[in-house]
């Protein structure tokens, strides 16, 4: 009785907020422009606040003009003075912690946390839970698996004694829900403390193995639980031996390990599981589809666009995309062309780069997602992610775009049927020959991996600056490194580079190099070139 009345709870909780989003669906203009004088009004006698004059800015247009769009370097000596302990830099309330990111390459950014920032996330998860055990009652009933991100560094604070990083994924519910999500969690939280990863995925598995009646899996990234579940058999008998106290379910384990094909075995250990919650956008898009084909009876539900930064849209229920979170953060939008739209100025099949400005004290900050219109709810724009804009691998003057690089890829490998387990491109910058690799794991021949990356390569020289270096002759042609176990080695890797689990985005450019020393595989010989 303890996991439906705390979910019960919960969605009690969250229906407040669900039903004031529906609300701000109809009036996003007005909603929008009450949240960026909210935000200006509370941090007119900052630092920041003084230097741009917010005090006196009575229009969006007048904030526009005086606020200019930053990156994060644009923001950094302030972070950093904030970080030393100064008060009332960017916010006038106190920061409470820095959570580190890297947008899951390059240095660490330290973004800093309010409780107003932690409340504008608070309100889009409270209005996405509302909205989806409304729907889907039959979630409240079973226990859940929220992601936990492991532990891979000591507690840290800043010269200034600010603490870094969550206590633990929860604390983005944060209050008394929190508390409430922990005591329906499947994984307690106090595994997140092992330090050791394969010890980490074990105890994670046998603690999912345990709960028969798991409802929801709510991860970051499907290629993490589909590793994960797929270890069953590996593990299988040790599983068992831990499982011995429980005869029954011990059992069912040694049943499900006899079904002859995985989605079987799932259906026998979790058979009421109905909802996977996972990144389904862009890269991720191959790899949430094969997570499905592993799960039948489980619908799965796109995030939606959330980073550390700022918590931009969530799903909702029978709908395609995900609606703009327009109650939490003033949003703005660039278009191809480089104009500036609010959110009700938005246009469906447009696409556009996201902007900022938040109550953790980011004002105008592009964080360099692009997005398409996919329809509206009400007035409210369901928009789907399509990749990184302002990612640049750029080795040799080519300047190839995370966002671009994604859209080629998808066109290659749906017009010749490929659905790889992992795909990545990354640049070999080895003499005599640098050049882009497509770094894949797929059981398909290498004549179709030969095709994949012509057409790869094609598109890829539609970017004016890939083709000159090309034509110059400073990158080679396209090659093709046939992977093993590419996803689990992407991760660790992502891991030693001091990354945390939910940043570990599966992107199709990366712009680290020696990749075909990490991988386990092979460099395919270009069918073309031995015909």
């Amino acid at each position: 009785m303890i996991v439906p009345l705390a979910n019960s709870l919960w969605l009690a909780g969250c229906l407040p907020e669900s039903a004031a989003f529906r609300r701000a669906s109809r009036r996003v203009a007005i909603e929008q422009e009450a949240i960026l004088h909210r935000l200006l009004a509370a941090n007119a006698d900052t630092e920041f606040g003084k230097a741009h004059g917010f005090a006196s800015i009575r229009s969006i247009s007048e904030y526009q003009e005086r606020v200019p769009m930053r990156d994060y370097d644009d923001c950094g000596d302030w972070i950093d003075r904030i970080a030393e302990g100064a008060p009332g830099v960017l916010t006038r309330e106190r920061v409470r912690l820095f959570e580190p990111t890297s947008g899951s390459a390059g240095a660490s950014k330290w973004i800093p946390y309010t409780g107003s920032l932690q409340r504008e996330f608070q309100s889009a998860i409270r209005a996405w839970i509302g909205d989806l055990y409304r729907h889907r009652p039959a979630l409240l009933s079973g226990q859940a698996y929220w992601s936990i991100s492991p532990v891979t560094a000591q507690a840290r604070t800043t010269p200034g004694g600010i603490p870094i990083g969550f206590e633990d994924d929860t604390s983005y519910v944060g209050g008394w829900q929190r508390r409430l999500t922990q005591a329906v969690m499947a994984v307690p939280g106090h595994v997140r403390f092992l330090s050791d990863m394969e010890a980490f995925r074990y105890a994670t598995l046998l603690s999912l193995v345990r709960c028969r009646g798991l409802r929801l899996v709510s991860v970051w990234n499907p290629t993490f639980f589909s590793l994960l579940v797929g270890r069953l058999e590996e593990w299988g008998d040790r599983l068992m031996s831990d499982l011995a106290p429980d005869s029954r379910r011990a059992r069912e384990l040694r049943t499900a390990l006899r079904a002859a094909a995985a989605p079987e075995r799932h259906a026998l250990l979790w058979p009421k599981l109905r909802l996977i919650s996972c990144w389904t956008d862009a890269n991720a898009a191959g790899p949430a589809a094969r997570l499905a084909a592993l799960f039948p009876s489980a619908h799965m539900q796109g995030k939606g666009l959330i980073s550390t930064e700022a918590f931009v849209s969530f799903p909702l229920t029978g709908r395609e995309g995900a609606a703009l979170a327009v109650r939490s953060h003033f949003l703005e939008f660039v278009t191809e062309a480089g104009d500036v739209r609010l959110a009700h100025q938005l246009d469906r099949g447009e696409k556009y780069s996201v902007v900022v400005t938040t109550g953790g004290g980011l004002y105008r900050y592009r964080l360099h997602d692009l997005i398409e219109v996919v329809g509206r709810f009400h007035d409210c724009p369901m928009v789907r992610f399509l990749g990184r804009q302002g990612y640049v691998s750029d080795w040799f003057g080519e300047k190839l775009n995370e966002a671009h690089v994604s859209g080629v890829m998808r066109e290659a490998f749906g017009d010749l049927r490929i659905a790889p387990a992992f795909a990545m491109l990354a640049c070999d910058t080895d003499p005599p020959s640098p050049g882009y690799v497509l770094y894949i794991e797929t059981a398909e021949p290498d004549a179709a991996l030969d095709r994949a990356a012509a057409a790869i390569e094609a598109g890829l020289r539609d970017n004016f600056h890939y083709r000159y270096a090309r034509d110059l002759g400073q990158l080679a042609p396209l090659r093709v490194f046939r992977a093993t176990g590419a996803a689990d080695a992407h991760a660790a890797e992502g891991l030693r580079r001091g990354l945390r689990a939910g940043d570990i985005k599966p992107l199709a450019l990366d712009r680290h190099d020696g990749w075909s020393r990490t991988l386990e595989g092979r460099f395919l010989v270009p069918v073309r070139e031995t015909a």
